[in-house]
């Protein structure tokens, strides 16, 4: 029988050994690191040491060109004599990279410290771990300006040659009388006004020029502040915008409608009907109630008089505040004392628009004066003999024409005899006082 099996071939490449591939590992060697640093050199440089720069306020590109400035503090024969080292050298930095500022650098030694005080650089080899120090120089670096260069005209030859009149002028300025000098003051001052007004300004001026016209731009007109200055007046509610007079200060909507018809006066009409007397502490109220409470159609008038009163007297129960130039108030009970009979809601009106927290300020005073002063109007027809008002309130005569020019009345004099009445008067178009102007100083 016949051997059946059969021997297979190899294939080429079966028959061909494969050469192992082996990994090459590629490691990068480092340099291995000192463990341990010391000092192996001292250098003191007498020339062109580094230098330690502070920059105080001033803001410098790494690469910024100085040129370097030494000096000798000590001269060369003195310096043999005394022998040994030379001493350190002064140096100076400088710079004119810049367009329009000048850089310098200079030591600033202090006789307290920095007489003992040294600055050193270390400069380190990690390999080997030798340390390199080397003294260097603190400096530090100032900016200014640069001047600007002359004019072609200021170059020239006569330029600097003075004139007779300059020359006369400079006489005067050192041995001229006051007039003198105030003179030749003012005729320097018109040239050059008279030049920047031909225009010949300078880069500086117009730098000023535009500054000012910039800030300038948003500021209020003169017109603008006298408004915002009669808004800002401690002055009653009124309607300046009225066509008649009696339409301006109305009582009514100052004190308030409520309040108003809140104050009784039967007890004065009555008293009036029946001609008995009417006491009040007040000289203004009492040599007007007659007349007022006689007249059927002045109800309102009527209850305006004794707000009046109510309000002379809140303001005399006043005592000194704590702090200067305030005045504190009476307490509640003692108020409702002293202002018997007035109503609650009357009292608490005249505590909330003339206080604050049983204490008057200066606005408060001010309030409180020109609503007397415009009550007092109402009641006497808008002209008031301000005599017995002045002595009511306890105020100067400057004082209380004062508060009534706040409210826009103008002021006159009138004698009877040897007595001089001051009489105030209301009447369109209200003149209020105008926002003072600073003194002009003079040349």
């Amino acid at each position: 029988m016949p051997d059946t099996t059969v021997k297979k071939r190899r294939r080429q490449a079966e028959d061909i050994p494969q050469p192992k591939k082996k990994k090459v590992e590629f490691q990068q060697k480092t340099p291995a690191l000192a463990t341990a640093f010391s000092v192996t050199k001292i250098q003191k440089p007498q020339t062109a040491p580094p230098v330690v720069a502070l920059t105080p306020g001033i803001s410098l590109p790494d690469a910024f060109p100085f040129d370097v400035y030494e000096k000798d503090e000590q001269p060369t024969a003195k310096r043999r004599k005394s022998g040994g080292l030379p001493p350190a050298s002064e140096m100076a930095l400088h710079s004119a990279a810049h367009r329009t500022i000048d850089y310098s650098a200079r030591e600033e030694r202090w006789k307290s410290v920095d007489t003992v005080l040294n600055h050193f650089l270390a400069v380190i080899d990690p390999q080997t771990g030798e340390v390199e120090i080397i003294q260097a120089k603190k400096m530090a670096v100032r900016g200014t300006v640069r001047s600007k260069q002359a004019s072609t005209e200021a170059m020239e030859v006569g330029a600097g040659k003075p004139s007779h009149s300059e020359m006369k002028m400079e006489l005067g300025e050192a041995f001229g009388t006051k007039k003198a000098k105030a003179s030749i003051r003012a005729v320097t001052e018109n040239a050059i006004l008279a030049e920047r007004s031909r225009g010949k300004l300078d880069e500086d001026d117009k730098a000023l020029v535009s500054t000012i016209k910039n800030s300038s731009q948003h500021m209020a007109t003169r017109e603008e502040l006298q408004a915002a200055v009669d808004l800002a007046r401690p002055v009653p509610r009124g309607n300046f915008d009225a066509e008649d007079i009696q339409d301006v200060y109305v009582a009514s909507e100052i004190i308030g409608a409520e309040v108003l018809n809140a104050i009784p006066v039967m007890d004065w009409q009555e008293k009036v009907k029946k001609l008995q007397p009417v006491t009040a502490p007040s000289r203004f109220v009492a040599h007007r109630v007659v007349r007022v409470a006689g007249n059927e159609d002045g109800v309102q008038r009527l209850k305006l008089l004794r707000y009046l009163l109510w309000v002379i007297i809140f303001w005399s129960t006043t005592t000194q505040g704590r702090e200067r130039g305030t005045k504190s108030i009476s307490k509640r009970d003692k108020l409702r004392q002293d202002l018997e009979p007035a109503p609650e809601v009357v009292i608490e009106n005249i505590r909330r628009k003339f206080s604050d927290n049983g204490v008057m300020r200066k606005q408060h005073i001010d309030l409180l004066m020109t609503h007397c002063c415009v009550f007092a109007s109402i009641i006497d027809n808008f002209e008031v003999n301000t005599l017995d008002l002045r002595e009511d309130l306890k105020l100067e005569q400057r004082q209380l024409n004062q508060y009534f020019m706040e409210i826009g009345a103008r002021m006159k004099q009138s004698k009877a005899g040897d007595k001089v009445n001051h009489i105030a008067k209301l009447a369109l178009p209200l003149q209020f006082p105008k926002m003072r102007q600073p003194a002009k100083q003079r040349r």
